[in-house]
């Protein structure tokens, strides 16, 4: 088949060039976005007179046509279609003839690509959008069910402070917010429309771009043809927002594997969440949390792909560019599953709240608690810290806790010092006393979670508005 670009060619490309050269068996899946940047496009050249009325009909007929022959696996794509973008067209010219070949008027493959993956990214933004407000409704949900159970918080994995379990959820809960932040101000870049561009330099036809931008639901055209069509910026964002929300799930799936082990037992994950060993008959491994740190990585590898790809390309396009889809495709899937699968495993996870209370005596989870006491009581910090440090000293000399020592062992410590004076340290006490902004008594933590229920509430609805 000859190749809809090759008239000043004597011979066609080379077996193995076709196929280091083709894109269609990766591009394929954004069939339906350039059928629809294509319909928006001869929609818009009717409207100008570049081409007639009679001829759109036909076109977006033929178009249609397609995109059903397409999801009904009647159209099955190879390498001489070389992209989406000529396997379309070349179809369009067989089924109506002269009329197919004026679609491409007023437009390139360049700002055609860039039109296409604007659109399907915007698609998939939308979806992970959603999926990350569904994690987030599964993160209060749980976070009130355990706002008032205690756990253990850590700094360098040592036991620090006695916490709330919904407190934790309540952490995470921030870090998703932002991911929603992020990725909603990235597609504020992203929903602008590159299409009518060109190759680099626009057209001496007479086209119109804010029309075109405004029947595919962008917010506007792009200001600068050169730009428009080597412009990678909102894939690099997408694929940044992805890398750091996936961290967070990985930081979270890493906690998951620690909770779940026989050394802290604080968690029961589903066992559909789960897998066993082919050898070991009694293991439950939570194989899922495990695989998403790993996932983490890849999709890691898909932003320094792109960035590479994009360091030394010079203005305008470059065939580099064609690149920068398969890792931003695999981003978008990784990302996606990763956040369906952590929403649910969390969901079915319940926290063994009778083991967890059995960590409770070791490392002196309410050392701090008795420093703070004693500041009321006219202390300086300084020195409520050390006499707190001393007392955990002879604790572990003889092997007891704060509760253990004698008034006469504090009294040595410091005269000041006495059974009474240590106020009620029991890891309740201290859980509910701290009560500062953001600290994780029960009180506080229920106070977020409606901060974080309000917030959800008031988000806008993640749909994509078309103009036609």
């Amino acid at each position: 088949m000859a190749s809809l670009w090759g008239g000043r060619f004597e011979k066609e490309m080379d077996d193995i060039v076709k196929n280091f050269n083709a894109s269609i068996f990766f591009d394929q899946r954004m069939y339906n976005e350039d059928i629809m940047g294509s319909i928006a496009h001869v929609t818009m050249l009717a409207e100008q007179g570049i081409v007639t009325h009679e001829e759109k009909n036909k076109i977006i007929e033929g178009l249609k046509d397609i995109r059903n022959k397409i999801a009904d696996g009647e159209i099955v794509f190879n390498v001489n279609d070389e992209d989406i973008h000529m396997g379309v067209e070349s179809r369009l010219i067989a089924d109506i003839g002269d009329a197919g070949k004026k679609l491409h008027t007023a437009r390139s493959r360049n700002d055609q690509c860039q039109v296409d993956v604007r659109m399907y990214l915007r698609k998939e933004e939308i979806e992970i959008l959603n999926r990350l407000v569904y994690l987030e409704s599964v993160i209060l949900r749980k976070a009130e069910k355990y706002s008032e159970s205690l756990t253990i918080g850590f700094t360098h994995i040592q036991h620090a402070q006695p916490i709330t379990i919904g407190f934790i959820f309540m952490a995470y809960f921030q870090m998703f917010k932002r991911d929603i932040q992020r990725l909603m101000d990235a597609y504020e870049r992203l929903n602008l429309c590159p299409l009518g561009s060109c190759a680099l330099a626009g057209t001496t036809l007479p086209t119109n771009r804010h029309r075109t931008s405004e029947l595919l639901g962008f917010t506007s055209p792009t200001e600068n043809a050169m730009d428009s069509v080597s412009d990678r910026d909102y894939s690099l964002e997408f694929l940044s927002a992805a890398s750091i929300s996936m961290m967070h799930l990985s930081r979270w799936a890493e906690e998951f594997v620690w909770w779940n082990s026989q050394e802290f037992s604080y968690i029961s994950i589903d066992d559909s969440y789960c897998t066993g060993s082919s050898i070991m008959p009694q293991k439950k491994n939570p194989d899922m949390a495990e695989l998403l740190r790993g996932k983490t990585g890849r999709v890691y590898g898909d932003l320094m792909q792109l960035l590479t790809v994009m360091k030394g390309t010079p203005l305008a396009y470059n065939k580099d560019f064609q690149e920068d889809k398969e890792s931003l495709f695999d981003a978008i899937d990784t990302w996606k599953a990763s956040l369906q699968i952590f929403a649910n495993m969390i969901d079915k996870t319940e926290f063994r709240l009778d083991q967890i209370q059995k960590h409770f005596s070791q490392g002196f989870l309410n050392a701090t608690d008795i420093a703070e006491h004693f500041v009321t009581q006219n202390i300086p910090f300084r020195e409520a810290h050390s006499i707190v440090g001393k007392m955990v000293k002879v604790c572990e000399n003889r092997g007891c806790c704060f509760d253990d020592l004698t008034d006469e062992e504090l009294k040595s410590i410091d005269s000041r010092i006495s059974k009474d004076s240590l106020g009620d340290i029991s890891i309740k006490a201290c859980v509910d006393a701290r009560l500062s902004f953001g600290g994780t008594s029960p009180k506080e933590v229920i106070r977020q979670i409606k901060v974080g229920q309000k917030w959800i509430e008031e988000l806008p609805a993640f749909e994509l508005n078309w103009g036609f």
